[in-house]
């Protein structure tokens, strides 16, 4: 898998510069369920090798919006863009295709599988091109599972895996297509704290070194902020954005302080202004 150039830090504001344009841009996107929004109107942007997060509770729509831009439900509003075209209504595969990656809330690797065939899955019905059949695919398989820390776990079935384990094979799987975004769900929810802190390392340096568009949902506050550039506050919609500034510290934006308290909970690494 080839590196692409290292990538610029965030302009100060936090905010997509007008010179890049924006990979994915979500225009009012709004999902109901009987009388029920679940996505009320979210819009945003993620620039080329951006890494950017989701924070909300459990059943604040965050599942829902990646569903939505990964073409799993049809919206009822608004407007998804995928390099200035719309894709709304997309189906699955055909958003897949187009380098659009992701992993799910909940691990469910082929347990009958090795590792190296649940990566070389990825390969096969995914977006990589140039490499064609399957001795191309686990080509490609073995190149991730070196990346995400799997090297030497090939031929081993993945029942016998931890659960640390598997979420890297899920990753593997995710990155085989060679995607151009990838969106993660609760990346790292099952797993414990001390876990999740070095697989975060991992995976914050392993984005910036292929320069890989990110987009993340997860209720954890720590780990939002110790991954994404810019978060977002998500409760069915966007209540409040927090922005990253130099030294590691966020501006936090919302209709008022104490909503932004309430929403994002208490973090040496935010500042918050109504």
């Amino acid at each position: 898998m080839s590196e692409a150039p290292s990538p610029q830090p965030p302009a100060a504001s936090g905010e997509v510069s007008a010179a890049a344009a924006p990979q994915l841009e979500l225009r009012g996107v709004t999902k109901r369920f009987g009388g029920v929004a679940a996505v009320d109107g979210v819009s945003f942007e993620v620039a080329k090798g951006e890494i950017v997060g989701i924070i909300g509770p459990n059943g604040a729509g965050k599942t829902t919006l990646l569903n939505c831009i990964s073409g799993v439900h049809r919206l009822d509003g608004g407007d998804v863009r995928w390099q200035g075209a719309s894709i709304a209504g997309m189906a699955p595969h055909r958003v897949a295709k187009l380098g659009i990656g992701r992993t799910f809330q909940i691990v469910r690797p082929f347990g009958s599988m090795t590792v190296r065939e649940n990566a070389a899955i990825g390969a096969l019905f995914g977006s990589a091109e140039g490499r064609r059949g399957v001795a191309g695919a686990f080509e490609l398989a073995d190149e991730v599972l070196e990346l995400v820390g799997l090297a030497g776990f090939e031929h081993r079935s993945v029942d016998e895996l931890s659960g640390g384990e598997q979420q890297r094979v899920a990753l593997a799987r995710a990155l085989a297509p060679q995607p151009r975004l990838l969106m993660l769900d609760e990346p790292l929810g099952s797993l414990d704290r001390r876990l999740r802190e070095r697989l975060l390392d991992e995976l914050r340096d392993l984005f910036t070194r292929l320069h890989l568009s990110v987009l993340f949902v997860t209720h954890d506050h720590d780990e939002a902020f110790a991954l994404a550039e810019r978060v977002a506050v998500m409760h069915g919609r966007f209540r409040a954005k927090l922005a990253l500034r130099r030294r590691g510290r966020y501006v936090l934006r919302a209709r008022s302080a104490a909503d932004a308290r309430n929403l994002a909970g208490a973090s040496p690494a935010v500042t918050i202004t109504a």
